[in-house]
């Protein structure tokens, strides 16, 4: 009888603990489940080179996917860390994010890629490096922006207001907020 009730009192207390994590999962990081289309320039001693790479950076629960990386170099997804995550107002008074990410992965022959960029908003700058053994084998630098492009302002709508002109002599009717009078044409 007794070891029912400890079980029982148990399988209650594992419930609650499962119910409370799974309410307070937590809110995703701010690149969660937003793509960038970027433009990789490669640099061959501080030259950039004469083609541009047009690629697309996916960001889901901590990875970065890229299409490039996949097809050239195997990587399939990069986990990242964000290390600055800051909201500012700049000179137009609106609110802005900036985020400064980095990400690496080495796979078996002892290749690294890291990635390194800064996020303004919907904006995109950073670096691409490829080295084997400690040695760089391939460095790109790239710009983007958010898919769908710049975020559109939400418009409020302000209340219509209609003005009754007045001529002198007559009264005006108070239906509307404001009224304003208009002298009589002078000849």
């Amino acid at each position: 009888m007794k070891k029912k009730k400890i079980s029982l009192i148990n399988a209650l207390a594992l419930l609650v603990v499962l119910f409370t994590m799974l309410s307070f999962s937590g809110e995703k990081d701010p690149l969660h489940k937003r793509v960038f289309n970027i433009s990789l320039d490669e640099l061959k001693d501080g030259v950039p080179g004469k083609k541009v790479i047009a690629d697309k950076l996916y960001f889901k629960d901590g990875k970065v996917f890229s299409d490039f990386l996949d097809k050239k170099f195997g990587y399939q997804w990069i986990r990242y860390r964000i290390n600055k995550d800051s909201i500012y107002i700049d000179s137009t008074d609106v609110e802005v994010r900036y985020l400064q990410v980095e990400a690496s992965s080495t796979n078996s022959d002892n290749q690294t890629v890291t990635i390194e960029f800064e996020s303004l908003e919907w904006d995109l700058d950073g670096v691409i490096k490829i080295t084997k053994n400690d040695k760089i084998k391939r460095y790109f630098d790239f710009v983007g922006r958010e898919k769908g492009g710049k975020p559109k302002k939400v418009k409020v709508k302000k209340g219509t207001k209609v003005v009754e002109i007045i001529r002198p002599g007559e009264e005006a009717k108070k239906v509307h907020e404001e009224t304003i009078e208009v002298p009589k044409d002078k000849k």
